[in-house]
């Protein structure tokens, strides 16, 4: 199998998030669950996904899973952006691209500027007391705290200012107690002239990942909170972490469009 690695939410190698992207070609199922997570412990990034192509006339294209390097996730973005991109680039599916996924079917549409938008599920989000000992794991007062609900099982925190969001030196095993994935700290832009109109940063110890470096999921909760609290349907938010990425958001009711570019770094064959 031919194994790619992407770097997506970004039009720059090296930056934004790498994942990792095999297109099962030859399979009608996926292999066993213990050999999809062994080569993503092996790939070693956030995510590896994973994709078969689908029996025409059906609900979605490709059936498409993703495993950080110890667990199996309902929902991730910047693989499935990742995925569509390689899908595009090789010329295995053109046009927008169905996805069947534990997060039910998620569509992919490329654009000419070689952008592409994720149709995703909105994450509800339901205002909750701040958890005792959770400002002191994370490093700073959260202002407000949300659940971002079943598809993410995060906890979405807003911080003082931007300068607040890229200081955080969180215990990383302190948040590990507070959410089923983990922490989204978030703020608004200092300077929306900048290019964007807030900041984040993702912290997910409970599946593996420290901190994740741009992630698409998190935008379901970041783009409602965020429209409301601006007055927009339509933001960019930063993902203030050490390799950076930017996601276009635009808020579609119980829907959330997720827009951004990917750029393929590495290309091998998978020989185990």
């Amino acid at each position: 199998m031919r194994i790619r690695i992407v770097d997506a939410f970004t039009d720059r190698p090296f930056t934004g998030n790498p994942a990792g992207v095999l297109l099962l070609l030859d399979h009608e199922t996926f292999p066993d669950d213990s050999r999809l997570q062994s080569v993503a412990l092996e790939v070693n990034h956030a995510e590896t996904a994973f994709a078969h192509r689908l029996p025409e006339g059906g609900d979605a294209d490709w059936a498409l899973r993703w495993f950080t390097p110890v667990a199996e996730v309902a929902m991730c973005g910047h693989a499935t952006l990742a995925t569509a991109h390689v899908l595009r680039t090789t010329g295995a599916h053109t046009g927008p691209v169905r996805f069947a996924t534990l997060s039910g079917v998620l569509i992919a549409t490329p654009h000419e500027d070689g952008s592409l938008t994720l149709d995703f599920p909105t994450a509800p989000l339901t205002p909750v007391e701040v958890p005792d000992g959770v400002a002191e794991a994370l490093g700073a007062e959260p202002l407000t705290t949300f659940d971002t609900g079943p598809n993410t099982g995060d906890l979405l925190i807003e911080v003082a200012d931007e300068k607040t969001v890229r200081g955080l030196t969180p215990d990383h095993r302190g948040l590990a107690r507070y959410s089923e994935r983990g922490i989204i700290a978030t703020a608004r832009a200092e300077d929306p002239a900048q290019g964007y109109d807030f900041v984040s940063r993702c912290f997910f110890p409970n599946v593996g990942i420290d901190e994740d470096p741009v992630t698409g999921s998190a935008h379901t909760a970041l783009a409602p909170y965020w429209s409301e609290r601006l007055g927009r349907p339509g933001l960019t938010g930063l993902q203030a972490s050490p390799r950076s990425g930017l996601v276009r958001t635009e808020l579609r009711g119980d829907r959330t469009l997720l827009t951004g570019h990917a750029v393929t770094v590495i290309e091998g064959e998978l020989l185990a």
